[in-house]
Formats: C-alpha cells, sequence, structure tokens
C-alpha cells in the first residue's frame, strides 16, 4: 500500500518547482518514485537532445559573416518586430540634482505602444556645445526595476540590495563623464504591481499572457531597450556613434541582446549572465522574461552573443557566483571565442573574472569603454 505521506512530498516538490525554486540542483529534476516517466525527465532528456543546428562551424571571416547574417535573420524570425516607434514623445516627470550630474525622469510615449519610464543622467559642469558618450544601463529582476541602476535606495531594503551587488552602476558611468539611460522593463519596477500576482512569478505570467497575443516579453523589452538608444542619440550633450550598453544578471542577459541586434552599440559589458539556455533549462529554469520560443532548435544564448562580434564586448562572472555553472560557461566562452577569432577580433573578446559573488564589477569594463568611446 502507497504511504500517505508519498502524494503530500510530490505535491510540495512540484509546488516548489512551479515556483521557479532557482537552488534546485540538476540532481532534483527528474527523480521519481514512479515507474512512469515525469515531464522533469522528458524535458531533461530533450534538452540533452536540443538541435542547436544553426552553430557557427567555420573558420573564416567570409564564413563567419555569412553565419552572423544568417541566424540573425532567424532570430528575427523567432522573436519578431522590436523596432521602437518612429514618431514618439517625452514627458518630463521630475529632476534631481546631485554635486556632479543631474538625473531626469522621463517617460517615453508614443501611439501604439506602451509608455517606457527611463531615467537620464547627464553629468555636470559640460561646456556649451560639448558631447560626450553615452551608455545604456540595464536592471535585472527585482522589485526595485531601474531605481538601483541609477542608485534610488527609498524602497526598503534598497541600499543594502544595491551595495551588495554593487548595482548603481549607472551612477558610477556618469561620474566618470558618461550620459547614461536606464530605463525600466517589463515586468519590473514600477511596470508590474506584484501584489496582484498572489504570489505567483510576474515573469512567468507576463511570458504566458502576451504568448496568447503573439507577443513576447524579450522583444518589447529589446524594443524598450532600442528605443533609450533613440533618446540617447537625440540628445545634444551626445556625440555620434559613441554608445555602450551594460547590465547585470538579467540586464547582463538584456545587454546582450539588445547589442547583438542593434549595431548602434559600439561596446557591451554583460554580467552575470553567462549561462546557456540549454543549461538553465535542464538544470533549474529561465524566466519567461528571457525566453525565445524555439531557440533551441538553432542556437543557444552563445549564438545570439556571438552577433556582437567584432564589436568589444566584456563578459564579467564572479568566481563565487552560484548562477554561473562550471563546464557550461567554458561552453560560452569556447563558443564566442570560436566567432571573434574567426573575425580576426580575439582581442575584442574579454573575460573579467573577479573575486565574488552575482554583482557587478566594472574591472575591465569601466577602461574598456573609456578606450573604445572617448578615444
Amino acid at each position: 500500500m502507497r504511504s500517505p505521506a508519498r502524494p503530500r512530498r510530490r505535491f510540495l516538490r512540484q509546488a516548489l518547482l512551479s515556483a521557479g525554486a532557482a537552488a534546485c540542483s540538476a540532481s532534483s529534476f527528474g527523480q521519481s518514485d514512479e515507474s512512469t516517466q515525469i515531464v522533469d525527465q522528458d524535458l531533461a532528456a530533450a534538452m540533452a537532445k536540443a538541435e542547436l543546428s544553426l552553430q557557427f562551424r567555420g573558420g573564416t571571416v567570409d564564413e563567419c559573416r555569412a553565419w552572423q547574417n544568417m541566424f540573425q535573420s532567424k532570430l528575427h524570425d523567432l522573436m519578431g518586430h522590436s523596432t521602437p516607434p518612429a514618431r514618439w514623445t517625452i514627458v518630463e516627470e521630475g529632476q534631481t540634482e546631485f554635486d556632479d550630474y543631474t538625473r531626469s525622469e522621463l517617460l517615453l510615449t508614443a501611439d501604439g505602444v506602451p509608455s517606457s519610464p527611463v531615467y537620464l543622467l547627464v553629468p555636470k559642469g559640460l561646456p556649451p556645445g560639448k558631447k560626450v558618450p553615452a551608455v545604456l544601463c540595464v536592471h535585472g529582476h527585482g522589485p526595485l526595476g531601474n531605481d538601483a541602476v541609477v542608485g534610488r535606495r527609498e524602497q526598503e531594503g534598497a541600499g543594502e540590495h544595491i551595495d551588495q551587488l554593487n548595482y548603481d552602476y549607472g551612477v558610477q558611468f556618469v561620474k566618470r563623464g558618461y550620459v547614461v539611460a536606464a530605463p525600466c522593463m517589463i515586468p519590473f519596477g514600477r511596470r508590474v504591481n506584484s501584489a496582484a500576482y498572489r504570489g505567483k512569478d510576474p515573469c512567468a505570467v507576463t511570458f504566458v499572457r502576451m504568448q496568447a497575443l503573439g507577443q513576447l516579453p524579450i522583444t518589447a523589452n529589446v524594443r524598450d531597450l532600442r528605443w533609450s538608444i533613440d533618446l540617447l542619440q537625440s540628445r545634444p550633450e551626445v556625440s555620434d556613434n559613441t554608445i555602450g550598453c551594460a547590465g547585470l544578471s538579467y540586464g547582463g542577459r538584456m545587454t546582450m541582446m539588445v547589442s547583438a541586434i542593434d549595431k548602434r552599440i559600439r561596446v557591451a559589458a554583460v554580467s552575470g549572465a553567462l549561462n546557456l539556455l540549454q543549461e538553465r533549462m535542464t538544470a533549474r529554469h529561465s524566466c519567461g522574461s528571457q525566453i525565445v520560443p524555439g531557440l533551441l532548435r538553432y542556437g543557444d544564448y552563445s549564438e545570439i552573443g556571438s552577433l556582437i562580434a567584432p564589436r568589444p564586448c566584456v563578459w564579467e562572472t564572479g568566481l563565487n557566483d552560484s548562477l554561473i555553472v562550471p563546464q557550461w560557461d567554458d561552453v560560452f566562452r569556447n563558443r564566442l571565442r570560436r566567432v571573434y577569432q574567426a573575425m580576426n577580433a580575439g582581442s575584442n573578446l574579454h573575460f573579467d573574472r573577479f573575486e565574488g559573488g552575482h554583482e557587478w564589477s566594472g574591472r575591465t569594463a569601466f577602461p574598456l569603454f573609456d578606450e573604445v568611446l572617448k578615444s
């Protein structure tokens, strides 16, 4: 006779999985006390056999450019339209003065798309007519949204969170003389009412709801990040063709995405995001905001990241970051290296492995951005 405690244990296990418990290890998936194979086992087996049919296997510049064009086209087919609106307006909601910069709270509005909140940080003391480089700074998961990137500490626990992750890299960039745009993405910060989800994951719910409309959160966020690039290019303080992009965690993932798609970004810093989708979906989970449906039929995040080549890019990973999985991160690095080497641009690919956890470093990124954008 089956123990009455067994159904309850199974229920608790499934509840944890449904809640997206990030701490679940690879071995916890696929275990069952039934002879029937459960869905976790089926999916893990399918992930191990992911086709990745469009991986780059060439070795020359021409082969690499042809592959990039092909994979870029396939990525567009999978994601859909991410072009920002051609006509838009700016609503200024507030402005705060600091000793060495000004922070403006802006709302980008256009017909047919949701409005996009953006912080704009501008260094003080710029001579009239002086133009400087700009950086698009992208936030990660969490209720703070883009508040964290610009160092806003008003919410309870915000200061500790910012300090722990070295999260205010938007402020760090503006203090180095860059104009900074820090948009808020969905479903985070002021763009989501988390309480209305009653403990459910807003990323998962938003993904499912947008799928019903034929939309994707990741595509909408790429559109809004590109919209912020338009904002930077419209600013009189920003010099032409001198825009970089930097982000941590989900911000690192979206830095990779927008840099791969939008060639206006000349240099990128991807922090805490050296994960492959194949690894995440086999051993843990990946939130709905990071999903490109059908991607593993053709490639992985490594192939998307390779679209940044030959432009300079630094990939930051803390040695104590529990979200970066050994062996898998080497697979990611090696795929990137192959593309950069084929493009004769190996010196433009940088890896910053620093002492620390899931946090922003800047150790390699800051001097690299200065070299690329200020020279």
